[in-house]
C-alpha cells in the first residue's frame, strides 16, 4: 500500500492519476450531488494537498499563523487582484443599464444600418452594450429591443437574436471587466491591457463568424415568431418570459424553476446621447491601454508614473464609474442615496462568484504545490502538445462537463498557472494562452449551462432549437477565436 501511495506522490504518472481522480471528483460531486462550485472545488482541493503528502502546515498554517499558508495565499492572492476590478465594473454596467443607454444605442444603430442592416445593428449593439455589462443583465436589457426590431423586420426572431447574443458573449468570455478574464489575469500574471488588445483580436473573428454569419444563416431557416405577449412587454418597457433570471456561479444567466415572473424596468424617456456612453465605456479601455503602451514606449518619468497609476485597472474603473454616477446620475436628477442604492444592489450577485474564483485559485496553488503542474509540464513535453492547445482542451472539456464558464476558467488556470510560469512567455503570448482559456469555456453551451436555458425562454426557442442555433454559435465562436488566437501564439511565441 505505502508503494502505491509513493508512486502516486512521486512519480509522473502517479501524479497525473491524482490530478485526474480530482478533477473527476470535483465533476462529480458539481453535477451529481449538485454541490455549489464554490464549496466543491475548497473540498476536492484540500483532499487533493492531503492526498498528495503536503504538510498540514503548509496547507492551512498553524493556529498562531496561517498567512502563508496555501489556502489563504490561494484565495487573498487572486481576490485581491480581482475584488476591486469585478465590483467596479458591476456598478459601471448597472449605471449604464439603468440610464437607458440601450435604447440610444438602438436607435442609433438602426439608423445607420437601416432595416435589412438591423441584424448587424443587434449585433454591435450586443458588442458595444456587453462591454460594461454582465451577460445575463445584457440579455435582460436588449432582449425587448430585439423583440420590437424582429417585429418591425418580420422575419424569424432567431435573425436578430443571434448577433446580439454573439456580442454579449464574446465580450463577456474575452474582455475585462467581466470575471472570467479578469481571473485570467491573475491566474495567469498578465496585464489586463494585453488582455483587452487580444481579447478584441481574438474575439472579434469570431462573433463576425458567430453572430454575422452563422446568425444570417440559420436565422433564415429556424423561424421564431414573436409573441405577442414579448412585444407588449417591451413597448411596456417590461421583459415577461417563462423563468426567472438571476446571477449563477459565472456571473453569467442562470435560470431556477420555471415560475413565470415579470421584472418591471423604469421607462426612459430621455436616453443619454450615443456618445456620451460611448465615451464613458471608452474611458476605462483607453487608460489601461495607455499604461500597457507607456511601459513599452516610454522610458521612467513622472508621465509614464500618471498613465501608469491612472491606467492601473481599479484606478481606470473607478474614474469611469464617477464619471457615470456625475453625468448619468446626479446631472439627470438622481441622488447620491439612489445612486448608493443602485450601488449595493448591483453587487450583491458578485458575492457567490468571488468565492468561486477563489477556491479555484487555491484549488490551482494545491496542483502547483504537489508537482502536478510539472508532472504535466513534462508530459505535454514528451507528446510534443503546444501549451496553448492543453489550455483549450482542458477548458473545453471542463466545460462540456460541467457548464460553467468560470469554473472552467479557474480550474484551467490553476493547472495551467506553474507551465505558463515555468517559460520565458512574453506578455502578449500569455494572454493569448489566456484567449485560449477562455474560447475553451463558452464551447457547446447545452443542457447543463443556466445561459442554454434562459436564451431558450427569452426567445421562445423549443430545446430543438436552442441546440440549433445558440449552442452552435457558441461552439463557432470558441473554435474560431480559438484558431486566431493559436496562430498568432504560433508567430509570436
Amino acid at each position: 500500500m505505502s508503494s502505491v501511495v509513493d508512486w502516486l506522490r512521486t512519480s509522473t504518472p502517479g501524479l497525473l492519476v491524482l490530478c485526474g481522480i480530482a478533477i473527476a471528483v470535483l465533476l462529480f460531486v458539481i453535477i451529481k450531488i449538485k454541490l455549489e462550485p464554490f464549496i466543491a472545488l475548497l473540498i476536492v482541493g484540500l483532499g487533493l494537498a492531503l492526498a498528495a503528502g503536503l504538510p498540514v502546515s503548509q496547507i492551512v498554517g498553524t493556529a498562531i499563523k496561517s498567512g502563508d499558508s496555501i489556502l489563504e495565499t490561494g484565495f487573498g492572492g487572486i481576490l485581491g487582484h480581482i475584488a476591486v476590478i469585478i465590483g467596479l465594473g458591476t456598478v459601471l454596467g448597472a449605471i449604464l443599464e439603468r440610464s437607458g443607454g440601450a435604447q440610444a444605442l438602438t436607435a442609433r444603430l438602426l439608423g445607420v444600418f437601416g432595416e435589412r442592416g438591423a441584424p448587424i445593428a443587434m449585433g454591435l449593439l450586443g458588442l458595444i452594450f456587453g462591454i460594461p455589462v454582465f451577460f445575463d443583465i445584457g440579455i435582460f436589457v436588449l432582449a425587448p429591443l430585439v423583440y420590437v426590431a424582429a417585429r418591425q423586420g418580420g422575419k424569424s426572431l432567431v435573425l436578430y437574436a443571434m448577433p446580439m447574443l454573439a456580442g454579449l458573449s464574446m465580450t463577456h468570455a474575452f474582455l475585462p471587466p467581466h470575471p472570467g478574464p479578469v481571473a485570467l489575469g491573475g491566474l495567469l500574471e498578465v496585464n489586463l491591457g494585453w488582455l483587452i488588445l487580444m481579447g478584441f483580436v481574438c474575439g472579434i473573428p469570431g462573433f463576425i463568424a458567430a453572430g454575422l454569419l452563422w446568425g444570417s444563416y440559420i436565422g433564415k431557416r429556424v423561424i421564431v415568431e414573436v409573441p405577442e405577449d414579448f412585444v407588449n412587454d417591451a413597448d411596456a418597457g417590461t421583459t415577461g418570459t417563462g423563468a426567472g433570471s438571476g446571477t449563477d456561479e459565472q456571473g453569467g444567466p442562470h435560470v431556477s424553476g420555471g415560475t413565470a415572473v415579470t421584472t418591471a424596468r423604469p421607462r426612459v424617456t430621455t436616453p443619454p446621447s450615443v456618445g456620451t456612453i460611448g465615451a464613458i465605456i471608452a474611458v476605462p479601455l483607453i487608460l489601461i491601454l495607455g499604461a500597457t503602451f507607456g511601459t513599452i514606449l516610454l522610458d521612467e518619468g513622472r508621465l509614464l508614473q500618471v498613465l501608469t497609476f491612472f491606467g492601473t485597472p481599479a484606478v481606470a474603473l473607478l474614474i469611469a464609474v464617477l464619471i457615470a454616477f456625475y453625468v448619468l446620475g446626479i446631472r439627470r436628477g438622481s441622488t447620491v442615496q439612489e445612486l448608493s442604492t443602485l450601488t449595493g444592489e448591483s453587487l450583491r450577485p458578485v458575492g457567490m462568484l468571488l468565492l468561486v474564483v477563489g477556491a479555484g485559485a487555491f484549488f490551482g496553488k494545491v496542483i502547483s504545490a504537489t508537482g502536478i503542474g510539472t508532472a504535466l509540464a513534462d508530459t505535454m513535453s514528451a507528446a510534443g502538445l503546444p501549451i496553448i492547445v492543453l489550455a483549450y482542451i482542458i477548458s473545453c472539456a471542463l466545460r462540456i462537463a460541467q457548464g460553467s464558464a468560470t469554473v472552467a476558467i479557474v480550474t484551467t488556470g490553476g493547472i495551467v498557472g506553474p507551465l505558463v510560469a515555468a517559460q520565458d512567455y512574453s506578455q502578449v503570448a500569455v494572454a493569448l494562452i489566456a484567449m485560449s482559456i477562455a474560447a475553451g469555456s463558452i464551447i457547446l453551451s447545452h443542457v447543463n449551462d443556466g445561459g442554454f436555458w434562459i436564451i431558450a425562454k427569452f426567445f421562445n426557442m423549443t430545446v430543438k432549437q436552442t441546440l440549433q442555433t445558440w449552442t452552435v454559435l457558441e461552439t463557432v465562436l470558441s473554435v474560431v477565436s480559438f484558431a486566431v488566437a493559436g496562430v498568432l501564439f504560433a508567430i509570436i511565441a
